[in-house]
């Protein structure tokens, strides 16, 4: 696919084609740029970037299955076979003409691949050897060792595994993942990539469940995950599943700021790393700034009017795109910026 603005530019694939060159063809969009990744639907003269080249954020999406339905899930999964996904993110690692920092793989659940994950794994460190890879999963499956070490045994690919825990019991997590026996499957994942180790990034999302047994649970990571690379306290995304659990998901973190730094000493008197992600700063304690990363995705990311004159925006996370269709995820009223803009 050649990315042609000007008649001259399509009259050479047609030239290409008329010669016998049958998998050419151009397209002229003022949304694509040189380097993006394309996957062609032919039939319906249409393309959908797989992977843009200039975000600031890179990742590919390996399934949209999954073994978890959690409470507050951006993308809930489908039970159909989607074998496809894997030969399509395979064929955008061999055409990234540039190699990423950072590339995410994420599902659904990567981990129901089976062995093709390891593909996956390998074709990125063959490729892109520079490329640090963060896979998304819940680890459940990383339990069972018959899986975990053909997938973990002499990786030399660069991963860090991105694992949510919800909770410092099994009810309290089995409960926010809708799956019975979660619990147990993840930690037993997260030591399985302990003994083969894998750095490990927890990831909690700050819905009302979890924030009732926040400082609990970090006093639990920081006793018995102290081998965790850090832990990611998140803002829920206002989309998905949480749409439809909105009386469990819908929290203004301003209301939580005693569990919010309870929940951070807690983590340092353990010495676990931690950082904010997905929250603006003023949703944060300010003793707490220093630890919020400017993390939603850039097509993702947008800011309030308000926002437009505050003095911290640029180290802000700002909101999600559609913040305004499910809800904000602090309370973006003048009081809360008289401290921060000008």
């Amino acid at each position: 696919m050649t990315l042609a603005t000007t008649m001259q530019q399509r009259q050479s694939v047609a030239q290409y084609r008329a010669a016998g060159l049958a998998n050419v063809d151009w397209i002229d969009s003022d949304k694509l740029e040189v380097g993006d990744v394309v996957a062609v639907n032919a039939e319906r003269s249409e393309v959908e970037v797989l992977y843009r080249e200039s975000d600031m954020h890179h990742s590919l999406q390996l399934t949209n299955r999954c073994n978890s339905n959690c409470l507050m899930c951006s993308q809930p999964p489908t039970a159909q076979d989607d074998e496809w996904m894997i030969h399509e993110s395979l064929e955008a690692i061999r055409h990234l003409a540039v190699s990423p920092q950072v590339l995410g793989l994420s599902g659904g659940e990567p981990l129901l691949l089976g062995p093709h994950l390891r593909t996956v794994l390998d074709a990125i460190g063959n490729k892109h050897p520079e490329t640090r890879i963060e896979v998304l999963t819940n680890g459940r499956l990383l339990a069972n060792m018959d899986q975990a070490r053909p997938l973990l045994e002499n990786l030399a690919t660069r991963v860090t595994w991105l694992v949510p825990l919800y909770g410092h019991a099994d009810f309290i997590h089995d409960f926010v993942v809708q799956a019975p026996g979660a619990f147990e499957q993840t930690l037993g994942g997260l030591l399985n990539l302990q003994s083969y180790r894998q750095p490990v990034q927890l990831r909690i999302v700050l819905i009302r469940p979890v924030l009732e047994v926040l400082p609990a649970l970090c006093t639990f990571i920081g006793r018995n995950l102290p081998f965790v690379k850090e832990v990611a306290l998140m803002a829920c995304e206002p989309i998905g599943f949480a749409l439809a659990n909105r009386e469990l998901c819908e929290v203004d973190l301003l209301d939580w700021q005693d569990t919010l730094q309870l929940a951070a000493r807690q983590l340092s008197r353990h010495s676990v790393p931690f950082l904010f992600m997905n929250a603006p700063l003023c949703a944060l304690p300010k003793n707490l700034h220093a630890f919020a990363h400017r993390s939603i995705s850039d097509w993702k990311n947008v800011y309030a009017p308000i926002c437009e004159s505050c003095q911290v925006k640029a180290s802000c996370s700002g909101f999600f795109a559609w913040h305004e269709r499910g809800w904000k995820p602090a309370k973006t009223i003048q009081i809360i910026h008289e401290e921060y803009v000008a």
